[in-house]
């Protein structure tokens, strides 16, 4: 348990704010901080009214059951009885919040609180949302944090023993060490109960707890994130065999995976930070991102720098920290920034802005170098001209690497990929000829002519041929033929600035 609650309590802070919807846990935590401090310990619910709850917590059938003090009633009639008959102890208040604006109640509180020193007493407001101003101002606020890797440890092995016990069925486990301390890194970020529910959903599918049961737990991280403030929740349905080419980045991906996990923390490393991924549009950048949460077992968050813009001062830098926030909450994660230049254009010249580009960029570069949570993060760009020069130091990313076109070998692979996805039979086409015709060809300008030449052979009703690949390649003009300069220019920066990607 943090120690830093009961000592909380033992200075003499007198009105604590615990913010979440892990009730359980909060009130565990309570429970043995007011053992530590040999405090007696009551709750308080519109439900259940305010209550003497038992030393012991052991739900046993012979468990003593918390003594009533008084049925429910007005808020205001249990506070002035508080205020009258209160004695040394920690009053736990359950989702009192929306009641601190009846003036009535704020001024109950303001006596309690002026009588707290003397009597030893100690309020908690338990909510799962922000306290009102006109309590928040008087309340020290706690933060009960996640469970952390011991706690999700237990609850894996107690979810596990419970179902066993309790079920009629036969579950078995069928998991090592190694698994075990994947499935708790995947649960970071979920609440104590979330993650029993998740854990017992897992075992109870299929009657097993094995390593089969991590790509369950990742996605149900993404819908919990799904829908929330600026970080939108990717599927990431990729493998590595889906990628042709860079095959330096997936050797340097394979060499860093194992770097979250409590192996490698004994060892002495830290977490893998992240990869700044430059080059030519169109050539599988983003892709990769969606890749190394697939092959890293981790939920991908996409953070869209459009979406942080706001018209009001100060809301859209308060955007930019809800989202590293939520990222915190949702660890070990994958953040993908896509198109990174767009959000931080003018953060390195003067512009009309204000300023907000500056701040941005200073709030996100502070986040990266202090950040102490196991997120990788995958920052793309296109125009290199755009960046300014702190971000691509060491440091602030692992590595940074330059995506260009790819060769004969891997457009080759790519399009036996993008055939085979569309369910087309590969062995009908002369990919070396093709690829051999495609010089030059971005991964999606291939995928593109392959999807123009299906549409032109399903307009004739007929099975796509060879003939029709050619045609689309032929009629196709790629990006580096469009914009020949800013692609060479692109490529001779990276010459020697960038790892290559292949």
């Amino acid at each position: 348990m943090n120690d830093s609650l009961p000592l909380l309590i033992e200075s003499g802070a007198p009105l604590i704010s615990i913010q979440t919807t892990d009730e359980e846990r909060a009130l565990r935590f309570l429970t043995e901080s007011a053992r530590v401090t040999s405090r007696p310990l009551y709750h308080w619910s519109m439900t259940q009214g305010l209550q003497l709850m038992p030393e012991s917590t052991a739900e046993t059938a012979d468990a003593p059951a918390a003594k009533t003090i008084l049925a429910p009633g007005k808020v205001a009639e249990t506070l002035q009885y508080l205020h009258k008959h209160a004695g040394k102890g920690i009053y736990v208040f359950k989702d009192f919040g929306p009641h601190g604006r009846d003036a009535l109640v704020h001024r109950w509180i303001r006596d309690l609180l002026d009588v707290a020193g003397g009597r030893r007493l100690s309020f908690v407001l338990i909510d799962a949302l922000p306290l009102p101003d006109e309590l928040a101002r008087f309340a020290v606020r706690f933060e009960l944090g996640w469970p952390d890797a011991e706690e999700l440890e237990a609850i894996i092995r107690d979810t596990y023993h419970s179902i066993r016990n309790d079920s009629q069925r036969e579950v078995t486990s069928n998991i090592k060490r190694r698994e075990i301390d994947q499935m708790v890194q995947t649960l970071r970020g979920l609440s104590a109960g979330a993650a029993r529910r998740v854990v017992a959903a897992a075992i109870l599918e299929d009657n097993v707890l094995d390593a089969r049961d991590l790509p369950r737990i990742v996605e149900y991280k993404r819908q919990v994130l799904s829908g929330l403030g600026c970080l939108e929740a990717i599927a990431a349905d990729f493998s590595s065999h889906e990628i042709g080419g860079l095959n330096r980045l997936k050797t340097w991906l394979t060499s860093r995976r194992s770097g979250f996990s409590r192996k490698a923390q004994e060892f002495g490393l830290e977490s893998p930070r992240g990869v700044l991924m430059l080059g030519v549009p169109g050539c599988g950048k983003s892709l990769c991102a969606k890749v190394v949460a697939a092959e890293w077992g981790m939920p991908l968050l996409r953070l869209d720098p459009g979406v942080l813009y706001q018209k009001f001062v100060g809301e859209t830098e308060s955007q930019l920290r809800q989202a590293l926030r939520q990222a915190e909450s949702m660890a070990p994660a994958v953040l993908w920034i896509d198109e990174i230049e767009k959000a931080f254009a003018s953060a390195s010249a003067s512009s009309a802005d204000g300023g907000l580009s500056q701040r941005m960029f200073g709030t996100l570069l502070s986040w990266m170098q202090d950040h102490r949570h196991p997120i990788f993060i995958v920052a793309t760009a296109n125009d290199i001209s755009a960046l300014p020069p702190e971000l691509m130091r060491k440091g602030r990313f692992d590595e940074v690497f330059f995506v260009d076109l790819p060769d004969a070998t891997a457009r080759e692979r790519i399009l036996r990929i993008h055939l085979a996805r569309r369910k087309q039979s590969v062995e009908h086409f002369n990919l070396p000829e093709l690829a051999r015709m495609a010089h030059e060809f971005s991964g999606a300008e291939l995928e593109q002519a392959i999807i123009a030449a299906m549409f032109g052979a399903f307009q004739h009703d007929r099975q796509l041929s060879n003939e029709d690949l050619e045609k689309a390649i032929r009629e196709t003009r790629p990006l580096a033929t469009l914009t020949f300069e800013k692609v060479t220019t692109l490529r001779e920066w990276a010459q020697n600035r960038c790892v290559m990607a292949d």
